[in-house]
């Protein structure tokens, strides 16, 4: 019985630790910050004035809204603009579009 509970905390211990491995690489990444890319409520800190953290923003794509992001990726994310449709960028700095009165 000895053996199978040593065998059973090997086996629990292996498991853990090649999770803990795998999921390594992800939190080793560069993260940045890219303004103008958040969903409504979803932004991850400094929503501007009248707001104080994360989850704050009021509007999608608040300009001042950021969310982080893998570095080098920011600037390749799209959301599209409020009036016409056309396709805008997020930025590495805070923006002054889709800001709530």
């Amino acid at each position: 019985m000895t053996a199978m509970k040593s065998g059973l905390g090997l086996g629990a211990s292996l498991a853990c630790a090649l999770s803990v491995m795998a999921a390594a690489p992800v939190h080793a990444q560069e993260m940045e910050k890219c303004f103008g890319v958040s969903l409504a409520g979803e932004n991850d800190c400094a929503a501007g004035p009248g707001t104080t953290c994360a989850g704050t923003s009021k509007v999608d794509f608040q300009g001042n809204a950021w969310t982080l992001v893998p570095a080098g990726t920011c600037a390749e994310i799209e959301v599209p603009a409020a009036a016409d449709g056309s396709m805008r960028a997020g930025a590495l700095e805070a923006l002054d579009r889709d800001i709530p009165a």
